[in-house]
């Protein structure tokens, strides 16, 4: 009877630890510092939305000083002069703001660069956490900033410094 037992509860063991799933997770900014791809597309980036954004920001200051003539000059301005000065300033505003939308909206030509210089970084950052997972035998890897709430992790499972290493950097120059 001992021996019934002890082999259903050795089974019971050996199923359950069988289905057991091993973890991991990174952090994806502690990453993304380490490497100088990702440092240098956030300057060009950066440079790029500086640049369009001194555009738009003297688009509506011409916008403002037209406005400011105007109302200092409406006064001794005939009715069609008056509507063909508001005219033009409202057509200026609605350029200005197109622009705007142009450059920076949500499908604006900022997030598009941005997707593109970001996508091979992205796929790297991947292919060097998938590489970490199949050689440690993991079957799940969390990010730790992305929308998972983890309200604790305990850092042997942290394989950030793994990631870095794999894509041949050196981990510890930045702090977490």
């Amino acid at each position: 009877m001992k021996k019934i037992i002890f082999t259903l509860a050795f089974t019971f063991l050996a199923i359950t630890t069988s289905f057991a799933q091993r973890f991991g997770y990174v952090d994806s900014d502690y990453i993304l510092k380490h490497m100088p791809d990702y440092a240098s597309a956030q300057k060009q980036l950066g440079a790029l939305s500086d640049q369009w954004q001194k555009e738009v920001d003297g688009r509506f200051q011409e916008i403002d000083r037209l406005y400011k003539t105007y109302q200092a000059d409406q006064v001794l301005m005939a009715p069609d002069m008056k509507k063909r000065r508001e005219a033009e300033i409202v057509d200026k505003e609605k350029i200005a703001k197109d622009f705007q939308r142009q450059k920076f909206g949500p499908d604006g030509e900022l997030e598009q660069k941005s997707s593109s210089i970001m996508k091979p970084i992205q796929d790297k950052v991947a292919k060097a956490v998938q590489a970490v997972a199949e050689a440690e035998s993991l079957d799940i890897i969390f990010d730790k900033n992305s929308e998972l709430i983890m309200m604790y992790a305990n850092p042997r499972y942290d394989k950030s410094a793994d990631v870095i290493t794999r894509l041949g950097l050196k981990p510890g120059v930045f702090a977490k």
